[in-house]
Parts: C-alpha cells; structure tokens; sequence
C-alpha cells in the first residue's frame, strides 16, 4: 500500500495482451465510483533515453517505428534484437529505468490520486532478459529490491497468435518466447496475478475480482484490494 492508503496496481504483459483496454475498464470503473485514478505510462513517464532507444531501433536495426494495427503492420527491431552487447546495454538502462520507476512511483503516491495504475511496469523489461542465467537471476534480485512493491500486479497471459494478430510489430517466435519468459519472471519475482487468456469481459471480470470497488455514490474512501481480503494475489 502506498502513502496515505493510495492503492497501486500495475499491468504487465506480450504486446497484444490487452494491457490498455483491461486499464482504460478499471479505470472507469474506478472513476465511476468516484475513485480518483492516476495512470503511469512506463514509456512515457518512467523510461530513460527514449528518442535515443527509438533512433536506435529504427536506425540501427532498421525496424519499424510507431505501432502496429491489423490494418497496418509493421517489424520493430528493438527489444527481440539479442546479442551479449545488447545484453550488457540493456542492463544499464533497465538499471535506470528501475531507479526513474521508484522515483516516479513514489511521487505519484504522494500526490492527490486514491489509485495508482501503472501501464507496464519493471517486469516487461526483465522479460527482455536471458533468465536462466545466474547472474542475470542476481540482476533480477538487485532490480525487484530497487523498484517499489505492488499491491496488485497484474501478468494479462495471452495466446502469442492471437495477440500478433491484435498489434502484429514483433515476429510470432518472439512473442512466444517472451509469453514463456513472463510466465517464468511471474516464479522468479512472486507475486504476480495471472489472468488467463479469454474474451475481453472475462478478463475484466477477473481483474475486478481482485479488487474491491467502491459502490457509486458512497464518496470517495480508500479503496481495498484483494490481498487485504484474502483473496489469492
């Protein structure tokens, strides 16, 4: 729980999980009940040299910018790209990136919101990682002490081919093994909510099961989640 009962959930996932429509769901739920909600875009709000890291992906790699649609798919070369260089850079980013995560989540709990919601969160990174590696499982360790712990996080499974088909940017084989690798950080770090792959209602069903929302027009007060219930997190 964060500062003055501010409740912080986080939504991990493969591209194509449906991150943001299951966060766009909560957070009307949430504001319908009068709930005063926050939403943290890692991207945007937390990680560091991003035109840097984009330039690099399209220039470099020479994939795609922006992101892909159905109707307009495109081939990123960024985070699928793997070599022992890439490795070693992307450890001193995702460093970075976690010492920004626990700056900025500390700030947004101490500002006005009852709801933190964080749009990807320092798991998606670790994903990117080779995780039977020991040192690598060391790293993983250093980076769960830096970043600070969630009431809720949330793992949105999904099936690979589906989720391609719904934002088709990264090969099918990268998406599968990066769904394994999210599977296997759930291990490593603890604590993580899986929701299985299903329809969209299903899966918003199952995230508000882990997290009691207020009635409407009861006013605002703290909002608990299902940890604090006894439900299984």
């Amino acid at each position: 729980m964060g500062p003055d009962n501010t409740r912080f959930v986080t939504f991990s996932g493969i591209d194509g999980a449906g991150k943001s429509t299951q966060i766009e769901a909560l957070r009307n739920r949430l504001e319908a009940a009068g709930v005063r909600v926050r939403i943290l875009t890692f991207w945007d709000d937390v990680a560091s040299l991003t035109r840097l890291r984009e330039t690099a992906g399209h220039t470099l790699f020479r994939g795609d910018k922006g992101v892909g649609t159905p109707e307009r798919p495109i081939h990123r070369r960024d985070k699928n790209v793997r070599s022992r260089i890439m490795t070693v850079v992307r450890w001193g980013l995702y460093f970075a990136d976690a010492v920004s995560l626990r700056l900025g989540v500390q700030r947004a709990l101490r500002g006005d919101a009852d709801f933190l919601i964080c749009d990807r969160y320092a798991w998606d990174e670790l994903a990117n990682l080779t995780l039977h590696h020991g040192l690598t499982r060391m790293y993983i360790r250093l980076i769960v002490r830096i970043v600070p712990r969630p009431d809720v996080s949330f793992l949105l499974d999904a099936d690979p081919i589906q989720a391609r088909a719904r934002k088709p940017e990264y090969p099918l084989d990268f998406l599968c093994t990066c769904r394994e690798a999210y599977l296997a950080l759930s291990e490593l770090v603890g604590g993580m909510t899986i929701i299985a792959p299903g329809p969209v209602g299903e899966v918003e069903a199952e995230v508000l099961s882990h997290i009691a929302v207020p009635t409407p027009g009861r006013g605002r007060r703290p909002v608990s989640t299902s940890a604090e219930s006894g439900a299984a997190a």
